[in-house]
């Protein structure tokens, strides 16, 4: 099941709601999240709950373990079992094909590419559960003893399928005790609305006009639609993903949890540092406080670091040596950024750093697009002047201007336009009322077209409920 469905919308959404605000004791609006989660992950493939909830099994232990021996050796091997356990899981349901895929193209061998269940979210609730007893070993949380509460952060529905990636020492303190007041209600309702906006009303539009261009002949592409696709592409995979952030979040502040944001308005960055502080914020910092404590031979090397990291970033994305690709792509600028210095890079003029930001991220999401390596290059070939097909035609301008008012909304939106507004009814009562106001009638007008938008929708999937 997903988020953008009328199903999910008027049908599981407003029961499970019921079933849980009718319930005074915690215990119980737990356990209601725990069948309705269970239920909403096993909706099109009953098959995935068995491997979430052995996950949680294993973790489980694996957290008891942790904090039941006294001797150091132990904690470790039981910390190494679980890794292996979670990485396997992982490493079994999303790269087991690539990599025979890999092995029958070098070695010439002909051994058979398992078809395999998509396991929807593997890597986000797995990252997680590492993050859980990679804790319970440094001593930063305390082993849950209760399992469903466990299994309850692990499978919690509005975080499963595409994050963010939240801690459990995020929530560990609300899964015991926690309210939803009228501003948690109103606040999430809200961001829930926002969220389903932007998929439904601007993600899904924009990647109609996408696969117009990228997703036909690449050998026609002229330079202005190789540009103009992999463009809407940077704003689609945005919308697209940073919406379901926005209703993950939404959702939790509804059943009184609160979890940290996974995206700042990332095309603000001026340099690719910053993007990456900004974009995916989840991941980044797993892999920042999981990763590069990592030692090699005993010491502490950043370079090194830094590659692992951006190679597992590349690889955590996808089972496909373009997501590889990516990954290392991103690491070789944010090292050249390292190496200069950000001193040297803040006396760099303002527009050039924000040109070339935006140009690394929008070729980057062009290596992302195109999972064949041969596509990928005539793509890249594509943008340059070397492009056969000329500078650009009717096609490019004809779309442009049939779409000019959804590109418009599109870019404008990138900007912390909620943020603009909450400032000023902070500082001014008459204008609060007007807002709040406003912004109502606006967010029912969204829900409303988004579900009218809905009602004809066939393949409006989340692009990261594949990862």
């Amino acid at each position: 099941m997903i988020f953008s469905s009328l199903i999910f919308l008027y049908l599981f959404l407003p029961i499970c709601l019921v079933a849980y605000f009718i319930f005074k004791p915690i215990k119980i609006k737990n356990a209601v999240l725990i069948v309705f989660s269970l239920a909403f992950y096993a909706w099109d493939e009953p098959v995935r709950i068995v491997f979430l909830i052995l996950s949680a099994v294993v973790n489980y232990f694996v957290g008891i373990g942790i904090g039941a021996f006294k001797k150091e050796k132990y904690k470790k091997l039981c910390l190494i079992g679980g890794l292996i356990y979670n990485i396997g899981m992982i490493g079994f349901f999303k790269y087991r094909g690539f990599i025979i895929t890999n092995i029958n193209s070098i070695f010439s061998a002909d051994i058979p590419v398992p078809e395999i269940v998509q396991m929807a979210g593997i890597s986000f609730y797995t990252f997680q559960v590492i993050s859980y007893i990679v804790d319970c070993y440094w001593g930063k949380v305390e082993p849950q003893k209760n399992f469903f509460k466990l299994l309850l952060y692990v499978c919690l529905f509005p975080q499963l399928i595409a994050g963010p990636i939240v801690r459990y020492q995020t929530i560990a303190a609300e899964i015991d005790s926690r309210k939803t007041s009228l501003e948690d209600l109103s606040r999430g309702l809200t961001r829930f609305v926002v969220g389903l906006s932007k998929k439904v009303i601007l993600a899904d539009q924009l990647y109609r006009i996408v696969e117009d261009f990228l997703g036909g002949s690449i050998n026609s592409l002229t330079v202005s639609g190789a540009w103009y696709g992999v463009i809407l592409y940077s704003l689609y995979i945005y919308f697209d993903f940073s919406g379901y952030s926005d209703i993950a979040i939404g959702l939790g502040r509804i059943f009184g949890f609160h979890f940290n944001e996974n995206f700042d308005h990332p095309y603000l960055c001026k340099d690719i540092t910053e993007f990456w502080q900004r974009w995916h914020i989840s991941l980044g910092s797993f892999f920042r406080d999981y990763l590069l404590p990592i030692t090699f031979f005993g010491k502490r090397n950043k370079y090194l670091s830094l590659f692992l990291v951006w190679l597992c970033t590349g690889i955590w994305h996808g089972a496909n040596w373009n997501y590889i690709i990516w990954g290392l792509y991103y690491g070789m600028f944010i090292l050249l950024e390292t190496l200069i210095g950000k001193k040297k890079i803040n006396k760099i003029p303002l527009v050039i750093r924000h040109i070339y930001s935006k140009l690394v991220i929008i070729i980057g999401f062009g290596i992302f697009y195109f999972e064949d390596i041969g596509k990928l290059g005539t793509f890249l070939k594509a943008l340059t002047p070397f492009n056969a097909n000329g500078w650009g035609g009717e096609f490019e301008l004809s779309s442009l201007c049939g779409n000019i008012f959804l590109i418009a909304a599109a870019i404008i939106c990138t900007f912390p336009i909620m943020k603009a507004f909450g400032k000023l009814s902070e500082k001014n009562g008459t204008a609060k009322a007007v807002i709040s106001m406003s912004g109502t009638v606006l967010c029912m007008g969204m829900l409303l077209l988004s579900s009218i938008l809905l009602v004809d929708a066939t393949t409006n999937a989340f692009l990261y409920w594949r990862f």
